[in-house]
């Protein structure tokens, strides 16, 4: 095992592009023109570790007891916001991934789940301004997350469990990340039936731990 700090730090600051572009650079991205790109760290057999770039996306916040109420209302939301829901009237690209921010709950509990679309890269400088007040622009900072993906469809169930598989990898690796939320990512239109994809994202709390300095070694240098 390792912990990765300094050099890796540095590099990361040197490769650092655009990071919304074409999805051609992502094999499982390709629904849409762009996507949210990163640069990756390490992958073990259990998890990867991305780093992304601080990026602007749309987001609403929807208030149920369940993830698949929230992310319908709040779905529709925003897609009235990229077909001219906005003070421009103007229509805006889809991109991927649509990103849902997940709260600890209990399942009797309400929780507040916050859907993002990621805007394209010519929107990313100066965003058209939302008129529904419950829309909103957020600019997200920088961070490095631990990623594991699954396929099939993004349930409250699906994400329970990829979630908890995550979470017992990095307690077995004593790998240190934030609590109280993960990340739901999916890249995906509704209407694809077979070969989704969805990804579970913690956000790192200390410098992320890989299994081994091979592993390091490949992702920078392959």
């Amino acid at each position: 095992m390792i912990y990765i700090s300094g050099l890796v730090g540095f590099l990361l600051v040197l490769t650092a592009e655009a990071r919304v572009g074409n999805s051609s650079e992502l094999s499982f991205c390709s629904e849409t023109e762009q996507c949210l790109l990163f640069n990756l760290v390490c992958e073990t057999a259990d998890y990867e570790v991305r780093h992304y770039d601080s990026v602007k996306w749309v987001s609403t916040d929807e208030t149920s007891f369940f993830m698949e109420i929230a992310a319908m209302r709040a779905f529709k939301r925003l897609y009235r916001y990229i077909t001219g829901a906005n003070k421009n009237a103007k229509d805006i690209a889809m991109t991927a991934p649509v990103v849902v921010k997940m709260v600890d709950k209990k399942f009797w509990e309400m929780g507040v789940y916050t859907m993002s679309f990621l805007l394209p890269a010519e929107h990313q400088m100066n965003p058209p301004e939302p008129t529904d007040d419950k829309v909103y622009i957020q600019e997200m900072p920088d961070m490095t997350v631990y990623v594991q993906s699954y396929g099939g469809w993004m349930t409250s169930l699906s994400d329970h469990i990829k979630a908890n598989s995550l979470s017992s990898a990095l307690n077995s690796a004593d790998a240190q990340y934030k609590n109280g939320f993960h990340y739901a990512a999916g890249y995906n239109s509704p209407m694809k039936m077979f070969n989704r994809r969805n990804e579970v994202w913690f956000v790192t709390k200390d410098d992320p731990v890989c299994s081994s300095s091979e592993e390091l070694e490949s992702s920078f240098f392959s």
